[in-house]
This record gives C-alpha cells, sequence and structure tokens, in this order.
C-alpha cells in the first residue's frame, strides 16, 4: 500500500541515536492524540555501505550487507516495542529501507501525514557533505516535518505552540497546522509576527520623528497581516482555541525562538526552492531549526494539500 492509499499516518526516522529515540517519542505521542498509525522507518544506507568496502569480495560485501539488515531489523523491532510500551493502543508499522534516511522517508511520506526526525541523525562528515536528515527532508517534503532535538531534560508539555506568520502562503500552511495541532494537544496558540524597519547608510543623521514614523508603519502592517491571516485561516474547528499575538521589532527567526522558549512546538513555513537549490530552506526557519532547544515542525510548499 502506497501513501496515497493509506490513512495519514506519523512517519518518523529512527537510527539508534538520542535524538531519533527522542523524535520516536514525540512521534508516538503525535500518532495517539491524531489517532493515526506511526510508521518508523530505519534508511539502510546500502550503497553508502557497500562503497566502504572497495576491495572487498561479493562475499563479503553480501555479509556485511545482511549484517546492516539485521541491525536495523533489530533496531525497529526494539523501536516498536517502545512505542507499543508508551501507547498500548497505538497502530504500529515498521519500514526497512535500502536508501538512506532522508530518501526512505519520503519514499513512505504522502499528503495528510507527518514526518518526524531526530536533529542529530547523521555523523558530521556524512551531515556536511549531504546535509543533516532534518533539513533535507524539510526542504523536499510533500507533508509537515517536525524536527525533535536531543533530550535536555525540559517538560514534555506545556500546553503551548508557537508559530511564525508574515502573510504569505508559506505563513497560512504554518498557522493552519499548528492550530490543529493545539486542538489535538489541548495547546494555546502563540502567533508571532516581526518586522525590521529597514534605515538608510547615514542612520546617525535620522531624525528621531522620522524613525518613529518608520516604526509606526511597520507596527501597523504588523497588525493588519495577523489580523488578515488569522481572519482566513480559523474556523469553526480552532476559532475556540486560546490565541494571542506578538508583534515584535526583531529579525524573525530570534522574534520566533524568544517567543518559543518554554514552548512544546514552534512551527515555521518554507518557500522552498527547486532542483539542487530545495535543499536550503529559508533562512528563517533554517535559524530556528539550527537554535531552537525544543521540537520544530517546518511546513514546505504544498504540504497542507490532499491526495488521498
Amino acid at each position: 500500500m502506497n501513501a496515497q492509499e493509506r490513512p495519514p499516518a506519523v512517519i518518523v526516522g529512527v537510527d539508534g541515536s538520542p535524538a531519533a529515540h527522542e523524535a520516536l517519542a514525540w512521534a508516538a505521542e503525535a500518532a495517539a492524540r491524531r489517532r493515526e498509525q506511526l510508521r518508523i522507518v530505519h534508511g539502510l544506507g546500502v550503497p553508502t555501505v557497500v562503497g566502504t568496502l572497495p576491495g572487498a569480495g561479493g562475499v563479503e560485501r553480501h555479509s556485511a550487507v545482511e549484517a546492516v539488515r539485521e541491525a536495523g531489523q533489530e533496531l525497529l523491532a526494539e523501536s516498536a516495542e517502545y512505542a507499543r510500551g508508551a501507547r498500548p493502543d497505538l497502530d504500529v508499522a515498521t519500514v526497512l529501507g535500502v536508501e538512506d534516511a532522508p530518501e526512505v522517508l519520503l519514499d513512505e511520506a504522502g499528503h495528510g501525514d507527518v514526518i518526524v526526525v531526530g536533529s542529530r541523525g547523521l555523523g558530521a562528515v556524512r551531515a556536511i557533505v549531504l546535509g543533516s536528515v532534518s533539513v533535507r527532508t524539510s526542504a523536499h517534503a510533500p507533508c509537515p516535518v517536525v524536527v525533535v532535538p536531543e533530550p535536555d531534560g525540559r517538560d514534555r508539555h506545556r500546553g503551548k505552540v508557537v508559530v511564525g506568520v508574515d502573510g504569505s502562503d508559506s505563513s497560512r500552511r504554518a498557522l493552519r497546522f499548528a492550530l490543529d495541532h493545539a486542538l489535538v494537544t489541548d495547546s494555546s496558540v502563540v502567533v508571532v509576527n516581526s518586522w525590521e524597519v529597514p534605515l538608510p547608510e547615514d542612520s546617525a543623521s535620522l531624525a528621531a520623528d522620522v524613525q518613529s514614523l518608520h516604526e509606526e508603519v511597520f507596527d501597523r502592517q504588523s497588525e493588519e497581516i495577523v489580523a488578515g491571516v488569522l481572519a482566513e485561516v480559523v474556523d469553526d474547528r480552532t476559532e475556540a482555541l486560546d490565541i494571542t499575538a506578538v508583534r515584535m521589532q526583531a529579525d524573525p527567526a530570534q522574534a520566533l525562538l524568544r517567543a518559543g522558549e518554554d514552548a512544546d512546538l514552534i512551527v515555521v513555513g518554507s518557500r522552498g526552492r527547486g532542483g539542487v537549490r530545495g535543499l536550503v530552506l529559508g533562512s528563517t526557519s533554517q535559524g530556528v531549526l539550527h537554535d531552537a532547544r525544543g521540537p520544530v515542525a517546518v511546513l514546505p510548499p504544498h504540504s497542507d494539500e490532499t491526495d488521498r
């Protein structure tokens, strides 16, 4: 059954790292709350394994691949056992793929799903060469991608979701996901909009009243953006949620990080790009992913569509 034929699922990548285990825990809870299947995925990266044995014969290469496959199956079995132990009512499936992690995750995902990955899923060298699993997957996925950092001792649930909006279609996708997540987790939503006032090169000569006027204009625009996006996205299902707005003059990534320091989830949109350039997310989503202490959800283009 492919992604278009089955019901929506929460798809999590595991690799044995602490961050991946944290991602598994987050995904199991999310799948249970959403009443969806949890699909636990592991990528063998077989071409990479074979490529590290240039002098080995066919028997040695086959033995190496089989060893990697057995280890992957064992990891999936342990992960499934953990998920069922945490949420006994959970529908759990496992998937072992021969490709590396991003390819397997993307092969499994469809519109309506949620992908969950750990933020430290690859070794340093592979991360430099390929880009991290979280960034590559977020740039290409057909559905929301949640990136979960390594545990830092924080409480798991504080009932707060923070989302950045700027009036774009990307931020509307982010807001829809944030509201839906808040519904199933009984959370409040903080909508963040920020701006930076452009100053002339000779900013020292800028009159105080002119600068104040610039700030007032941007503040008014910010208020209009937030009100407009909320009016478009909030519906009958989500209108009863506790929704507040935070508007500030700051770098967008820093504004989200500041507002989301005590949040369970920060949600950002990503406009994305095609081809090779699609490996790179926008500066705001990149900045939040890099510095956030808690989970971050990235909404790629077309991630709120449905093809089921």
